[in-house]
């Protein structure tokens, strides 16, 4: 018997299907961690499903997995049981597509597919700002619109879609995602008056245990959340760019 092996890690691969770029990695389920460096495909377009599928399919290809290993993709939309409701950022036809399907065949694995801020989301429960946190956890992504994820116990409560709730008349993240910062060239501190009145609004209907903020903006998080005044612990995410791979990663695993 050959005693030099290291013992191997659980792994799963992670794919983060976005609007610009296509990633993955494979991921080492005990750390929460890539296993080794992702790898980054421009998305092509138009970002059809079997375009789409194909380029996933050649980032799955660029490393050397075992046939058993899970896969999961984050995709950025509603996805109930597999098929996409909506479609952000791909082609409208993605709509009524099954996810995990297309990308079952083009890569010859079993797939399972979840929205993108449900991957990000679950990745910080597991492995990041919400590790070890009981009850309910609610990770939300500031950036374009606002993504949200709701972990009960350590389970996704799927396809929340909470920056669209509507309040005093607008759609939520139009007036509080950052791109309505950057659109309207908002100081930090009239920007917060925007998230104070967003995440009232969502603590008084959830009453988390404790609300996570991620996208690209939380790593400026000392700009705007000591201006919150909410009655719920606020913390910025910690996992950033790795957070849907991870979580794609790990949710597929699970599901395994």
């Amino acid at each position: 018997m050959n005693h030099h092996h290291k013992k191997k890690h659980a792994v799963a691969f992670g794919i983060d299907i976005g609007g610009s770029g296509i990633k993955g990695a494979p991921v080492d389920l005990a750390a929460g961690e890539f296993s080794a460096d992702r790898v980054r495909i421009p998305t092509p377009l138009p970002a059809t499903p079997d375009a789409v599928s194909a380029t996933v399919a050649e980032v799955v290809a660029s490393f050397d997995l075992d046939t058993d290993v899970p896969i999961g993709v984050t995709f950025p939309a509603v996805i109930l049981h597999g098929v996409a409701q909506s479609a952000a950022n791909v082609d409208k036809s993605w709509i009524g597509t099954d996810v995990e399907a297309a990308v079952g065949a083009a890569t010859g694995r079993r797939v399972v597919a979840v929205n993108d801020a449900d991957a990000a989301g679950y990745a910080e429960v597991r492995y990041g700002a919400a590790k070890d946190v009981d009850g309910v956890v609610l990770v939300v992504t500031l950036g374009t619109g606002i993504g949200s994820a709701l972990v009960v116990d350590g389970r996704l409560v799927p396809n929340t879609e909470l920056g669209h709730l509507e309040i005093d008349g607008f759609d939520a993240e139009s007036r509080a995602a950052d791109s309505a910062r950057d659109r309207e060239d908002l100081d930090w501190a009239t920007w917060a008056q925007r998230l104070q009145r967003y995440f009232t609004v969502v603590e008084n209907l959830f009453w988390p245990d404790l609300i996570v903020v991620g996208g690209g903006v939380s790593k400026h998080h000392q700009q705007f959340l000591p201006l919150l005044d909410l009655r719920t612990r606020i913390v910025p995410a910690e996992l950033r760019n790795a957070a849907g791979i991870v979580g794609a990663a790990a949710l597929a695993a699970r599901a395994h």
